[in-house]
């Protein structure tokens, strides 16, 4: 399966879509996180750049490059050069939003490269870890381990801000589910399938993220009652292990409802584009749905 935009066809891995504003989807990228515009006009084309050589080497999802830290270390290299601070900040932050430490470096020496290159060669670069100084790469896998070993040390059955279930808990779930159906000679995927609820947190303020988040999770507990296990998946993205037995079709359209109902509540949200609610296919093994599972995360 090809990850694709949430517009056009429907893969043979998809639901069919439902009315009600409800789209079955594959994991998909979605809009970026932040745009730069808060940087002058060197550090956005040292942004834009930068961008172009990540995605060119490699980096798996576009819309989770652009985070506040990208941008903080752009600031820092238009002025003084990137402090030892900007980078580590950005290496904890990758490893919070789940990328890899392999990404995480190439994307390191893709900055590297379109520094250093400057515009001898048109703004075509090759990105080179080896080339890359040993000190920004020590500084950026230090900060990298530091969070990633302490989410293993420290990993909550709740997500705090949600008060959801954690993605841990979501994947112990799925194992308890595969061995099951295993158990039985049933296909998992005909059991059970998931529901994403998915924001376009770009561009919104701080506040305005943190309470359409609570406000998503307090209307998913609201319409996902029974026994289905619901977990916060991501930074903008919530989820339910739900029962293809149940009215799904249903209590999607509910929850659109509910939340739709709780955001025109808050003049302070009037802004706030609605979430996409899709219903997403389990994969034939549980560790093809883990993969799938962190795909949707990082939307």
């Amino acid at each position: 399966m090809v990850d694709g935009p949430a517009a056009g066809a429907h893969s043979n891995d998809e639901e069919q879509p439902f009315d009600g504003g409800v789209t079955a989807v594959p994991d998909v990228d979605g809009a970026e996180r932040g745009d730069g515009g808060s940087l002058d006009s060197a550090a956005r084309t040292l942004r834009a750049k930068w961008r172009s050589a990540s995605l060119a080497a490699g980096w798996r999802f576009p819309s989770d490059w652009g985070l506040p830290e990208v941008d903080t270390v752009c600031a820092a290299l238009s002025a003084d050069g990137p402090s030892d601070a900007a980078v580590s900040g950005l290496g904890r932050a990758r490893a919070a939003s789940g990328a890899g430490l392999d990404e995480t470096l190439t994307d390191l020496a893709a900055l590297h490269a379109v520094v250093a290159d400057g515009n001898r060669h048109g703004g075509f670069v090759v990105p080179d870890i080896d080339t890359t100084p040993s000190r920004l790469v020590r500084v950026t896998a230090l900060a990298w381990a530091d969070v990633a070993l302490d989410k293993y040390a420290h990993t909550e059955v709740t997500e705090p801000l949600t008060g959801l279930p954690s993605a841990a808990y979501l994947r112990t779930r799925l194992a308890e589910m595969y061995r099951g159906a295993a158990r039985a000679g049933r296909c998992p995927t005909e059991e059970a399938l998931l529901l994403t609820v998915s924001f376009d947190l770009a561009g919104m303020a701080s506040w305005s993220r943190l309470a359409m988040m609570i406000l998503a999770a307090d209307a998913l507990r609201s319409v996902f009652d029974g026994p289905e296990t619901s977990a916060a998946l991501g930074p903008s993205v919530l989820v339910v292990l739900a029962d293809r037995g149940t009215d799904i079709a249903g209590q999607a359209v509910a929850l659109r409802r509910e939340i739709t109902e709780r955001m025109h509540a808050d003049p302070q949200l009037d802004d706030v584009v609605s979430p996409a609610i899709s219903l997403v296919r389990l994969r034939p093994t549980f560790e093809e749905s883990c993969s799938l599972l962190q795909r949707i995360g990082r939307r």
